[in-house]
């Protein structure tokens, strides 16, 4: 069977019946090591860090209000693994669903340039967590990219670190999916905030029932950890937190 080596010899192709198969490498080779910045994170959230360094940890599904620093603490965490050769990548993913009425396709520039509305959470932690050089080398070198949810079906990934972002806006089928690509030495990070949910006309997302089917000893055995915050955990301003206090007194939003 044909095999064809790439350029960055990550990975090598093999066709079977037509059909191109991926075979990540399993041994990572050390890179250049960069610095990243260390925050004044409170006892919880260096819990979580701890958590998701742990090798034995493959997935955390966490949830938490605004404000609880979800997103920055796993990108955090998963710089870390890229830096000690664990992982040989990182990919940030969140669903497309339109927070308000201002939809993706009214937004200015070409399809590129749209998702990039999408993705500045993950480009403002990078920015608070490296150096502006470190951002671009990363970038450069492809150590860091960024897909939309519904292109995760077919994919498999070895060796990766994966933050799936506001997964209370996707459903089921799409967290499954994701889940269900983690492969060799890869880690998930999957990331909620029930409270602000995008869906429309009803619709509810999947993340609640993928959180309590796994809330138990027997996924943790499997490396599968469930972490919650809750308004206490708030450190983006008091004012946040006391916003978020009060809106969880609301049946709906």
């Amino acid at each position: 069977m044909p095999k064809v080596r790439n350029t960055r010899g990550l990975e090598s192709l093999e066709i079977l019946d037509g059909k191109v198969k991926v075979h990540q490498r399993e041994t990572l080779k050390s890179k250049d090591t960069f610095y990243i910045d260390e925050l004044n994170w409170t006892e919880k959230q260096k819990k979580f860090i701890e958590l998701s360094l742990k090798k034995e940890t493959r997935v955390i599904l966490c949830k938490g209000p605004a404000g609880s620093s979800k997103t920055l603490m796993s990108v955090f965490a998963a710089l870390n693994l890229l830096n000690l050769s664990r992982v040989s990548d990182i990919i940030y993913m969140r669903s497309a669903v339109e927070s308000s009425d201002s939809r993706l396709g009214f937004l200015p520039g070409d399809a590129d340039e749209k998702l990039h509305y999408y993705n500045l959470p993950f480009m403002d932690k990078l920015d608070e967590l490296l150096s502006d050089i470190t951002v671009k080398k990363l970038q450069k070198e492809n150590r860091v990219s960024i897909h939309p949810v519904n292109f995760a079906r077919g994919m498999s990934w070895n060796s990766k670190a994966v933050v799936m972002d506001e997964s209370q806006n996707s459903s089921l089928r799409e967290i499954v999916t994701v889940l269900t690509r983690i492969g060799k030495y890869s880690r998930a990070f999957i990331l909620a905030d029930p409270m602000q949910t995008d869906l429309k006309n009803g619709q509810r997302g999947g993340f609640g029932k993928i959180f309590d089917i796994f809330d138990n000893e027997e996924s943790r055995e499997m490396g599968i950890e469930t972490f919650e915050f809750t308004a206490e955990d708030i450190v983006r301003s008091e004012l946040t937190k006391f916003i978020v206090t009060k809106i969880a007194e609301l049946e709906t939003i």
